[in-house]
């Protein structure tokens, strides 16, 4: 039999169809318009891992760290949670209770119930990841046009990929950039590493890791000083146009070419090609998240949208139509506790939805105990051992807990630190809404296809579970995940029935272009805000680098002798950040890690293919093997991600800082550091 769904192996979210014999995964295929369609190798294992050996499939408790893990029954270690959650809202109150959210479960309906849970337990503090990943440059265009755009490469006749491999991690926006680029469009790629797309774009740009803001801002300043921008949008929908002309006029090309190491006429080229091929999308990444200016300059990328009048058009940058599910997540319970994000007030507060993104501010609490302790974690899909800025200053942290609960399908590192493990099921064995889906106008179902294994369970369940155990079943009302997800559906008319009916997704409205014209953008002004009113009432830069470049993007600035700068590794595809490096025949395709090093360097240093290197910062080291590759520029070591799951000498968060942070979104720059490199020389 095969039915149609939408794996969530990675945040992706791409339609599949799966075949099941006798209620077992047997095999599934993505499911993708696009002729060329690239395999995803997860995917292709699907069973492999649904099926592995080392799934967590009953509940484990330990009453101490010192213990090993034991099989108990679900009563059991919900008994045993519920005796921890009561001492810790005694002695220190309901908001010493945080919930840590990775990236495993997705952003749509299971993240409302988590956070629900947290509201009705009084604690304001469910967190995630965004600081370091979308959250962060989402803020950036929610701040300047109201949401964050959605890039129409298919349609586009110029592309911009600006720090982002789709290759790699959206395989669907990937196929359209090739199928736009074999129709004739136009390529430029930003990135300090030779992508598979540098290798066959039109332009790229090797640009200094970190200084995207710099790039952004002579782009601009190109743009506008040779008349290139689109007056009559400028003129119509945008706000502050001549301040930021104003602040452009003061740098100098030049500098801006040095500091971001791209030739002035490239930089040119770029600018000209960009502003003068209609349509054009910026597909904008995560190599812009992790930075210590990320919401800056996000910003700078999001008003090249607007100079040229490619924001809400066909073919350019998309301003969705989100879905209107009830709001669940019971924020306003706790509106008046704060939270620990409470010095990030525009971070914290943007989005009904998103809730609280600034994960470093949860370390701080628990060490530090202001604003108040953090006595008891949740850790649901994630993996903080290894995947936070700064891994020792992390696990000093979660060492301090009085207890520390896990909800993974998976042991990880972040287990070696927990005192339970509940068992979720994996994105075939649970039905859900993907915030993929309800972002825009087309919505489709997450549908279970098979039960899920042992005694696992899907990560709503696990939280309705949790609410009984805890004395606030009464916020949840609801028998089953199915009559849940009709409740936040019902302003739409929809149910999940409907959506059964309908497996390949349904267009709940039509996209509409140029929406501003007559419903105008959802920022105080109701246009493009290039000068932010909201950031000037706050001390923080209206209109992005308005006093210039104030620090070093780059951890470790000054501090020793760090001569090489080290940039956080490809996620490749056979993996999903720290998980499934487990999987046998995944392995096969990326067995260990490397250090990707210059030709130029490694002659210098006398380092070859194979060779063991140290890296080190001011915060700890890793050893891997070195790679002398062209992939990454003179001076630069683009070192493995996501290997700290395996050995603590992989990690590359060892190497990380988790104290400069952007203003606005308390953002760590975990992308890129000064270190320094040594041969490790055999004994």
């Amino acid at each position: 039999m095969k039915k149609t769904t939408v794996c969530r192996l990675c945040s992706a979210c791409c339609p599949i169809e799966v075949e099941v014999n006798d209620g077992q995964l047997v095999n599934a295929r993505r499911l993708t318009p696009f002729e060329k369609a690239i395999v995803c190798p997860k995917l292709a294992n699907a069973k492999n891992i649904v099926y592995s050996k080392d799934r967590v499939l009953k509940p484990l408790l330990r009453e101490n760290l010192s213990k090993e893990f034991r099989e108990v029954s679900w009563q059991e270690a919900l008994d045993f949670i519920a005796n921890k959650v009561n001492k810790v809202k005694n002695s220190y109150g309901a908001q010493s209770i945080a919930l840590l959210r990775g990236m495993a479960a997705d952003w749509g309906t299971p993240w409302d119930y988590a956070v629900r849970l947290m509201s009705a337990l009084g604690s304001p503090n469910a967190l995630g990841n965004g600081s370091v990943c979308f959250v962060a440059r989402e803020i950036a265009h929610t701040y300047t046009y109201g949401a964050i755009t959605i890039p129409q490469p298919k349609d586009a006749k110029c592309i911009v990929i600006w720090g982002k491999n789709d290759r790699n991690t959206l395989p669907v926006m990937a196929e359209a950039i090739i199928h736009a680029k074999e129709r004739g469009a136009k390529l430029i790629v930003i990135d300090p590493v030779k992508t598979f797309f540098a290798e066959i774009a039109d332009l790229w740009l090797r640009i200094k890791p970190a200084h995207d803001g710099a790039l952004a801002m002579a782009l601009s300043k190109v743009i506008v000083e040779e008349g290139l921008y689109d007056r009559d949008f400028v003129e119509r929908y945008c706000e502050g146009f001549d301040a930021l002309r104003e602040v452009l006029s003061k740098f100098d090309l030049g500098e801006l070419s040095e500091k971001t190491s791209i030739p002035v006429e490239l930089i040119k080229d770029a600018a000209r090609l960009y502003a003068t091929v209609k349509p054009a999308c910026i597909i904008d990444g995560n190599g812009i998240d992790m930075q210590t200016d990320v919401f800056q300059a996000t910003r700078a990328v999001c008003i090249l949208r607007a100079l040229t009048g490619n924001i809400d058009i066909q073919g350019g940058d998309f301003i969705p139509q989100p879905i209107p599910l009830t709001n669940v997540q019971l924020r306003e319970k706790v509106v008046d506790v704060p939270s620990v994000m409470l010095d990030y007030p525009h971070f914290e507060k943007f989005h009904p939805t998103w809730g609280l993104h600034g994960q470093s501010c949860l370390i701080d609490a628990i060490i530090e105990e202001k604003p108040y302790p953090v006595k008891f974690l949740f850790v649901q899909s994630g993996n903080p051992a290894v995947t936070m800025m700064d891994s020792g200053r992390v696990r000093e942290a979660l060492k301090r807990l009085d207890c520390l609960v896990m909800i993974d399908m998976f042991k990880n590192k972040t287990a070696e630190f927990a005192h339970v493990i509940l068992p979720a099921s994996s994105c075939f064995e649970k039905t859900q809404i993907n915030r993929a889906y309800i972002r825009n106008c087309f919505i489709m179902l997450q549908q279970k296809v098979i039960e899920p294994l042992g005694e696992s369970k899907e990560d709503i369940e696990i939280v309705f579970e949790l609410a009984k155990a805890l004395g606030v079943g009464d916020y949840f009302p609801w028998d089953t995940v199915e009559e849940a997800l009709d409740f936040q559906l019902k302003p739409t008319g929809l149910t999940v029935k409907t959506l059964k009916e309908n497996p390949q997704g349904i267009w709940y409205e039509k996209p509409r272009f140029k929406k501003y014209e007559t419903e105008g953008l959802k920022t105080p002004s109701g246009k493009v805000e290039i000068f932010s009113q909201s950031l000037a009432d706050t001390d923080h830069d209206p209109i992005p680098f308005l006093n210039g470049f104030h620090r070093d993007p780059i951890s470790f600035s000054g501090k020793g002798d760090l001569k090489f700068i080290g940039i956080s590794g490809e996620r490749v595809n056979c993996y999903t950040h720290t998980q499934f490096r487990k999987i046998g025949e995944l392995r096969k395709l990326d067995r260990e890690p490397f250090i990707d090093i210059n030709p130029k360097d490694a002659g210098k240093l006398n380092i070859h293919d194979g060779d063991l290197l140290k890296v080190s910062t001011p915060r700890g080291e890793v050893k891997m093997k070195a790679r002398v590759s062209e992939l990454v520029g003179e001076g630069v070591l683009r070192i493995a991600w996501g290997w700290g799951e395996e050995s603590d000498q992989w990690n590359l968060n060892a190497l990380t800082d988790d104290f400069e942070r952007d203003p606005i979104t308390c953002t760590p720059s975990g992308r890129s550091f000064y270190c320094k490199v040594e041969k490790v020389e055999e004994k």
